[in-house]
């Protein structure tokens, strides 16, 4: 399982770095695989609610969705199916720099165009979190 240092932080009073704290946890017997750095952070990934799914009219494989992320609404055009009206799920926002392997280039998440509709963001899947290393469809929160 994978945890943000901030996540444990709640958890253990400490002012350790996250290698520091990896190893501190280490010493008192539990197993600990590793601690990474994920490259661009969270900033600008917030929750959203799906408020909307339809059909995309131009692909058969596609949704055209309307989400809200607490600052309004946006239109989202996704390809994940294991998702219906009301699922809160993580959403890239426009100018969100995505978490990437080491070694890989950073991707700016932008508004664009996917099969002519326009789409003002990402949901996202814990894999392209960075919180797993494989996932099938977006990753679905339980709040």
């Amino acid at each position: 399982m994978k945890v943000t240092h901030n996540w444990l932080k709640r958890y253990v009073d400490c002012d350790s770095t996250p290698d520091e704290l990896a190893e501190q946890l280490t010493m008192i017997g539990l197993e600990v695989e590793g601690a990474e750095n994920v490259s661009g952070g969270f900033d600008g990934i917030v929750v959203a609610e799906v408020l909307s799914k339809e059909p995309h009219p131009d692909a058969d494989r596609l949704s055209l969705c309307k989400v809200n992320d607490g600052d309004g609404e946006r239109q989202i055009v996704c390809g994940a199916t294991n998702f219906k009206v009301g699922s809160k799920v993580p959403l890239a926002t426009p100018g969100c720099v995505m978490p990437v392997e080491p070694g890989e280039k950073l991707f700016k998440i932008k508004v664009g165009k996917i099969r002519g509709i326009e789409s003002q963001g990402m949901m996202c899947s814990s894999k392209e979190l960075g919180l797993a290393d494989d996932a099938e469809g977006l990753m679905l929160l339980p709040f």
